[in-house]
């Protein structure tokens, strides 16, 4: 048995996402969304390489000892398998390790809506899961593909960065690909699947403009591209894509977009109050005709209300899904407001306002402040 795999055992006993490892430091569990420090010493650059090395392959010890940075998965038997990122840092050597559940949560267990089912049968078209780092969007995308691969006959392409979750052959044909380790980046394996005769892309990230590139144009010549990006809404997911081009190139990408974009899952990760768990609150959007007008004619500032409005399609905002969370008080007030995106309006389920927000209240207009005592008194209830 490998040494570090003693701090793996424990993650699993203790029920932590993520293990950090750092030259000069002792070891953190992160529990709950916190990090915790493990009752072990400080470790030394020296000793966290020999326990890198002794878990990692040659040519990937060497590329983390010459670039700085590498990225990659290991895998115990009995236990599970684990995302990993090395890095040097000003003490010396570092890690972070994520655990990669082994079984594959299904749409229905993690509580998505079932307007999710709908993405993972679309013929063709781009569905994005976005969302802050650590919100869970690697668990949404593999219920996404695992409900494609028991209910479609299809060829299945996934490029990560490293491989997460393994899915086993049901009824589709599936092909996991590992940049770094099976093609070079991501944008290379999508040119390469483009000719692989796919249904279904699966794309870890899009990082960057060539791969955003290359997957809108597999969105618009008949592919299902699934796809994550670092954004908090659907608004914000819209406005990255295009911002990414140069500005001669906007018009033509937003006309693309809105013929292929066909759904958004935007979500945000809380720590439940009522339980020792966590749970997602999730914005929604699905790709209709309004939507892509407002995309065509650079509005998706009015991206939000087509939410509102749209909820007999399964459409959502990420507010409203915070609220309806706050209100089962399955969630805290003060993480609501931290992670929400329209901040006045989780103002009265605070106990304090912050002083930053407190002229918001003073300068309110009179027809808004039954509200804001109703929410309140709702809350204290």
């Amino acid at each position: 048995m490998a040494r570090i795999d003693a701090f793996f055992r424990l993650m699993n006993a203790l029920g932590a996402s993520d293990l950090h490892l750092a030259a000069g430091a002792v070891p953190c569990l992160r529990i709950r969304g916190d990090l915790e420090p493990v009752k072990y010493r400080e470790l030394s650059s020296d000793e966290i390489l020999e326990m890198l090395t002794e878990i990692t392959p040659a040519a990937r010890m060497q590329e983390f000892l010459e670039t700085g940075d590498v990225d990659l998965a290991y895998e115990i038997a009995d236990l599970g398998r684990f995302r990993a990122n090395y890095f040097f840092q000003h003490a010396g050597a570092a890690a972070t390790f994520r655990q990669i559940p082994s079984h594959i949560m299904t749409i229905e267990q993690i509580g998505l809506p079932p307007i999710v089912r709908r993405f993972a049968m679309m013929e063709k078209g781009l569905v994005l899961v976005t969302g802050p780092t650590g919100s869970g969007k690697s668990t949404t995308l593999a219920a996404i593909l695992d409900h494609a691969n028991k209910n479609r006959r299809d060829h299945i392409v996934t490029i990560e960065d490293p491989i997460e979750f393994r899915h086993r052959r049901v009824n589709c044909s599936i092909n996991h690909r590992e940049v770094g380790q099976h093609t070079r980046s991501f944008a290379t394996a999508l040119r390469g699947a483009l000719r692989e005769d796919p249904d279904i892309i699966m794309v870890g990230e899009l990082r960057d403009l060539e791969t955003i590139a290359l997957a809108l144009e597999a969105a618009a010549t008949g592919h299902l591209v699934l796809a994550t990006l670092h954004t908090p809404s659907a608004m914000k997911t819209v406005d990255r894509i295009i911002d990414v081009f140069p500005s001669d190139a906007q018009e033509q990408v937003r006309t693309t977009l809105a013929e292929s974009l066909k759904g958004v899952v935007a979500q945000s990760l809380f720590k439940r109050i009522d339980a020792p768990s966590r749970v997602v609150a999730l914005e929604i959007m699905v790709g209709t005709p309004a939507v892509a007008n407002l995309i065509r004619e650079a509005k998706t500032h009015q991206l939000t209300n087509i939410l509102q409005t749209g909820r007999r399609l399964g459409m959502q905002t990420l507010d409203d899904a915070i609220e309806g969370l706050l209100r089962k008080r399955m969630i805290a007030p003060e993480e609501a407001f931290e992670k929400c995106i329209n901040k006045e309006r989780f103002l009265p389920f605070l106990k304090a306002i912050p002083e930053e927000y407190l002229e918001i209240l003073e300068k309110a207009e009179p027809r808004t402040s039954p509200a804001v005592e109703r929410s309140a008194v709702s809350w204290t209830r």
